[in-house]
């Protein structure tokens, strides 16, 4: 099998992140989009086979990454089908960031330097920076191929790390199976998405801000990656066109049957009381 050494990127900028990330996809790593706008987490929704999220037009955004392994990580991200670091059609084999064991770190844009990036912004999709270039195919869709370093191991402890990736695998895939169905299953089993009502979201290629990396060497543990992280996005009025997510209530469309909750006795009617009664 052919391994690769590659000079990736080395993060300098480590944000801690102990506990489980919500709204995590992923197994070797916990990946998320968040809304740099609001600092909120977009939320993943499962449908047909994919995680989708959805964005809001000109908000910037960031991959958030976070490994959840005791030894390195290559991440090569994609955006678009554009590779973050290099700008090329994306492809496994290209180059990506490094992270140490447990370590966070958010992608912010294109990079375009060891020192600046590009932000990444939700725009219509003809102002994407995927589109701008001539590459319109695969618009709306984030990627993460993750790879484990290879490091040198006693043959016996070879064997037992062999052993112990193969239940690993088998594990995963019984819960895949368990949990959810496959892609291919789930677009058998329903019927075509209408058209989105509004022109699909694309990345823009956004303002130039700080973001520092070094250079470091890593040799993959094999050629192809050990896991792949796809999340799909579009704009929520898209997304509820599409079913990904149920379209939200109408306001005052329920009844309330106590629409003034302040503490009173009945008071008499207009005129007073009715003859009769006291």
């Amino acid at each position: 099998m052919t391994r690769r050494t590659d000079f990736a990127l080395a993060l300098t900028a480590l944000l801690a992140a102990a506990a489980p990330t919500a709204g995590a996809v992923g197994r070797l790593a916990d990946v998320t989009i968040v809304d740099r706008t609001s600092g909120a987490t977009l939320e993943p929704h499962y449908y047909r086979g994919e995680y989708w999220v959805a964005g809001a037009p000109g908000d910037r955004y960031s991959i958030s990454i976070r490994s959840r392994q005791p030894g390195r990580l290559l991440a090569v991200t994609s955006v678009d089908s554009v590779n973050v670091v290099t700008g090329e059609t994306a492809g496994w084999q290209q180059g990506g960031y490094v992270f140490d064991p447990y370590e966070s770190y958010g992608i912010l844009g294109w990079r375009k330097s060891d020192s600046q990036v590009a932000a990444f912004e939700f725009t219509a999709s003809p102002q994407s920076y995927a589109e701008r270039t001539g590459r319109p195919a695969n618009v709306g869709v984030i990627g993460v191929a993750l790879f484990r370093e290879r490091v040198a191991e006693p043959a016996v402890a070879q064997n037992l790390a062999r052993s112990e990736a193969a239940a690993d695998a088998s594990a995963a895939g019984k819960a895949a199976a368990a949990g959810r169905p496959a892609e291919s299953e789930a677009r058998l089993a329903s019927p075509a998405a209408p058209a989105p009502m509004e022109p699909k979201l694309g990345t823009g290629h956004g303002a130039r801000e700080t973001s520092l990396v070094a250079r470091t060497a890593f040799e993959r543990r094999g050629a192809e990656p050990d896991e792949v992280i796809r999340i799909r996005y579009d704009s929520l009025a898209n997304l509820v066109a599409l079913g990904v997510i149920r379209s939200p209530a109408p306001r005052g469309g329920r009844p309330d049957p106590f629409p003034d909750a302040a503490p009173r006795y009945v008071p008499d009617p207009p005129g007073g009381n009715v003859a009769g009664l006291r």
